[in-house]
């Protein structure tokens, strides 16, 4: 009986440890789990937004009643989810607004509300747009001595404001993009290939995230 009862005593000893053993891997399971979900879920990297070609084939100041522009414009504008479990969600249009000296001339719709991207995907929004006369009233007689003093140089200082509100998955909160692109623009001579100008690629910089975002 002694020799029994030392062998049970021993096999509850090593069932008990082995229990033991089994719920400190479930606590560290479940403590991994939380700070996967936590990296994952509990903060949101803004997207990062690049123009990373463009051609301006006109630009000129319209003969019109009220200040605007005539030009062609050809851009590659490259929106990045960083986030690596986040889907983003359009909740308003993401639009593109094209600034002279500080004042809008147009504005490109670039995806519609409802819009998804992915976890860590990537979309190229390749935009071309132009007109004849594309108003720009607030330019007034500062901008368009500052238009003169650009065109005498063939290169334009031409801004583009990425906007929009986007919401992420298991999230409640919808943030704002805001976005702006400063370009460095060389007009193409005419009968001069748009692809024989140098463009250098841009970063956009995006304004300060709100709370939760």
């Amino acid at each position: 009986m002694g020799v029994f009862d030392d062998g049970c005593g021993e096999c509850c000893s090593s069932w008990k440890d082995f229990c033991w053993c089994l719920l400190c891997i479930a606590i560290l399971l479940a403590i991994a789990l939380i700070v996967v979900l936590v990296v994952a879920f509990g903060f949101v990297v803004q997207p990062s937004i690049t123009v990373d070609d463009a051609s301006l084939t006109r630009l000129a100041l319209a003969a019109t009643p009220t200040t605007a522009l005539a030009y062609n414009l050809s851009l590659a504008l490259t929106f990045r989810n960083r986030n690596w479990a986040m889907s983003m969600k359009n909740v308003e249009p993401l639009e593109a607004a094209y600034r002279f000296d500080g004042q809008q001339f147009d504005r490109i719709q670039l995806a519609d509300k409802g819009a998804k991207q992915g976890p860590k995907k990537t979309v190229v929004y390749r935009l071309s747009s132009g007109s004849d006369a594309a108003a720009a009233p607030g330019l007034g007689n500062a901008g368009v001595a500052e238009f003169k003093k650009e065109n005498a140089t063939g290169t334009f200082e031409v801004e583009v404001g990425v906007t929009g509100k986007v919401s992420y998955t298991a999230r409640i909160t919808k943030c704002k993009i805001e976005a702006t692109c400063k370009l460095k623009l060389q007009l193409a001579p005419p009968g001069q290939e748009p692809a024989a100008v140098v463009f250098q690629k841009a970063k956009c910089k995006l304004a300060k995230a709100e709370k939760n975002c």
